[in-house]
């Protein structure tokens, strides 16, 4: 009898166990986007000379360690050769959870951003996942 219990609870823990790991599943970003705003609620691709640009995406199942990447890029700007890069900035994972982050732009030194149109490529630890193109008015 106690041998058929044991067994039993054996064969429950490791239903449970092989369920939760397939809840979890494989890292991975989503819904990447730019908006106005760093939670990603003000979503946009048209933005003012003056305004901050975000990109944001939403991180499933991170461990710590993973990173995510992005490449600013000035695509069709004028005075600017075309698809010029303007900067690169890396976010590593420091918590294993789920969450939004965001990468952020502000104007340039002067206050204003040249008119034309901007593409952001958003990288998983070093592969491209999403490319964002967005335009300056």
């Amino acid at each position: 009898m106690k041998s058929n219990k044991l067994s039993i609870l054996l064969a429950v823990t490791a239903l449970i166990i092989s369920t939760l790991a397939c809840a979890v599943g494989e890292p991975g970003l989503s819904n990447v986007r730019t908006a106005k705003d760093q939670d990603g609620n003000e979503t946009t691709s048209v933005f003012a000379t003056t305004d901050t640009i975000y990109v944001v995406s939403d991180l499933s199942n991170g461990v710590v360690g993973n990173v995510v990447s992005s490449k600013w890029y000035a695509v069709d700007v004028a005075d600017t050769e075309p698809n010029l890069l303007l900067d690169e900035v890396d976010i590593t994972i420091d918590e294993d959870k789920s969450y939004s982050l965001y990468f952020y732009f502000p104007p340039p030194l002067d206050g204003q951003w040249p008119v034309g149109t901007y593409k952001v490529e958003v990288y998983f630890n070093g592969v491209l996942n999403s490319t964002v193109d967005f335009t300056v008015q």
